[in-house]
């Protein structure tokens, strides 16, 4: 074999090797499961100060946000199909996270019907470290407003 057809393979190898270890990390980088929508805030959000109940009946203000990333999702357990699947992506994005202190936060936006203990039913089924909150519907729209996230209550004959 001469030495331009050994230094030719070697430079085909060497390519080969470069486009296939590209291609590697990207599927590698893909692998975790992404949010398929959402906002990402590179600092906190301001948020007025609220009060709302967690799913242990204890008080969940402003400051319980302060020292840990947080994903909010506000929705409502009688969701048929967005939230159920939202929340299992974000359990599944909780569990790939580097981030051990990253928390889920699920508001609801049915007050009416979703009471501490069954948010806590709901959420914990996603994930048991999942928080869910409840309050005044005055209190949660403000907040969601402060998330910007539109809320209207509408009486559907199925739910």
């Amino acid at each position: 074999m001469s030495k331009v057809r050994v230094r030719l393979l070697l430079a085909v190898a060497a390519l080969a090797a470069s486009v296939g270890g590209y291609w590697l990390a990207q599927q590698l980088d893909r692998a975790g499961p992404r949010l398929t929508s959402g906002t990402w805030l590179p600092q906190p959000k301001a948020v007025r100060d609220f009060a709302l109940t967690d799913t242990t009946g204890s008080s969940f203000t402003r400051a319980s946000l302060v020292g840990a990333p947080s994903l909010v999702f506000f929705g409502f357990t009688r969701c048929p199909d967005v939230c159920p699947a939202t929340l299992l992506e974000l359990a599944q994005v909780r569990k790939a996270a580097a981030l051990p202190t990253l928390r889920v936060v699920f508001v609801s936006v049915d007050p009416q019907r979703d009471t501490p203990a069954l948010l806590g039913t709901y959420v914990h089924a996603f994930d048991p470290a999942f928080l869910g909150l409840t309050g005044a519907a005055r209190s949660i729209a403000s907040m969601a407003a402060d998330f910007g996230v539109a809320v209207n209550r509408v009486e559907l004959p199925w739910l």
